[in-house]
């Protein structure tokens, strides 16, 4: 049993540490050659029309197990309210580190251990919700975040495929109407600006986002905004709009991390200077300082990642002028705070109260608008 544990903490603190190289704190060189494929790109054929018909395929859905990763609370945790008749499509991030691979299998045990873990994590944050689904997905290795290779393209494009064929299933057990929201961290959040832009901006599903929240992936206000057809959330009642930002302590450079994005950014021509969205949790706004005591609770985990405690004030939040947002010295939250002041792992444990009532503000909002 101990050796079990050892063996999943150190699996645990791999991923962490290779999320920090995701946003620049090692060589470039070093990176690529630690984590990027060597071999080819193999192409894989589209899953069945029907694959997302299977239970097997979701890591959570309504009335199947893993519907209760996204009821998890914290320890003594209570709160009032009815259930909010809204659905929340989440995508999860990066579980899988290796390099056999420019894709992870559907079978490889330890990405869907991890994926688990991080979606508790993250999208309890939405467990108010008459729904919240999470799919599974053939998604890119932590090297092709990291590669200039086609190869790269090639398993993004492989990943999102996925994802938006497990976007239609979600939709169409939606009755008709109903708010959506679009939620992920990460990779997943990466990907989840892409379904904005291919599969809903300019159609009539956009009148159905109650909220995007593309939380752990930069969101340049000229380039990507208009593209995913949404404005950011500029009050904490708005709805229809979009949230993200990344965590970093005060005295954090990011300056590869933001490198890191625009390798990604697309082929359309940088402004001389970028404007990242940085949304402010703790306001329900963009940009702006608020004092820890506007912090309604974040989760601290124990190490198994499976417990935790609320922790009210525990950080304040002041977006910087890069667009990242800060917290101050940054608490302790255990041993996977990534070196450099990136508390990526916890963007949104260190709000996830704030979080829950951010939703739940935005969803009444989008109902009255009916």
């Amino acid at each position: 049993m101990v050796r079990k544990f050892l063996y999943f903490i150190a699996i645990m603190v791999v991923l962490f540490a290779a999320g920090r190289i995701v946003l620049g704190f090692y060589p470039e060189e070093l990176t690529r050659a630690t984590f990027t494929p060597s071999g080819a790109f193999e192409p894989q054929q589209r899953l069945a029309q029907n694959a997302y018909a299977a239970p097997a395929m979701w890591l959570a859905r309504p009335r199947d197990p893993g519907e209760a990763l996204i009821a998890w609370k914290p320890d003594g945790f209570a709160e009032p309210g009815a259930p909010i008749d809204v659905a929340v499509f989440f995508v999860h991030p990066t579980s899988y580190l290796k390099k056999t691979h420019w894709n992870a299998p559907l079978d490889d045990a330890d990405a869907r251990r991890i994926g688990e873990i991080v979606t508790r994590a993250n999208a309890s944050v939405f467990n108010r919700a008459a729904e919240v689904w999470a799919p599974r997905y053939r998604q890119a290795t932590f090297g092709a975040f990291v590669s200039d290779k086609p190869e790269a393209g090639q398993a993004h494009d492989l990943a999102y495929r996925d994802v938006a064929q497990a976007f239609d299933t979600f939709l169409a057990a939606q009755p008709p109407g109903r708010g959506i929201v679009l939620a992920g961290h990460s990779q997943g959040s990466f990907i989840i600006k892409r379904l904005l832009k291919e599969k809903v901006a300019g159609t009539p599903l956009a009148q159905r986002i109650v909220a995007a929240y593309a939380i752990g992936w930069l969101v340049d206000t000229a380039r990507d905004l208009p593209a995913m057809g949404l404005t950011a959330c500029a009050t904490p009642e708005q709805s229809g709009c979009v949230i993200s930002y990344l965590s970093f302590v005060d005295q954090a450079d990011t300056t590869m991390m933001r490198g890191a994005y625009e390798r990604f950014a697309g082929k359309t021509q940088a402004p001389s200077t970028p404007h990242y969205l940085c949304s402010n949790p703790l306001t329900g706004g963009i940009g702006g300082t608020a004092a820890a005591d506007a912090n309604r609770g974040a989760i601290v985990p124990d190490l198994k990642m499976e417990h935790a405690t609320i922790t009210p004030k525990l950080v304040g939040a002041t977006c910087a002028a890069d667009g990242t947002l800060r917290i101050g010295e940054g608490p302790d939250m255990g041993p996977f705070v990534l070196p450099g002041g990136n508390y990526h792992v916890y963007d949104y444990a260190l709000f996830w109260t704030n979080l829950r009532e951010d939703f739940a503000r935005r969803a009444a909002a989008w109902q009255k608008q009916r």
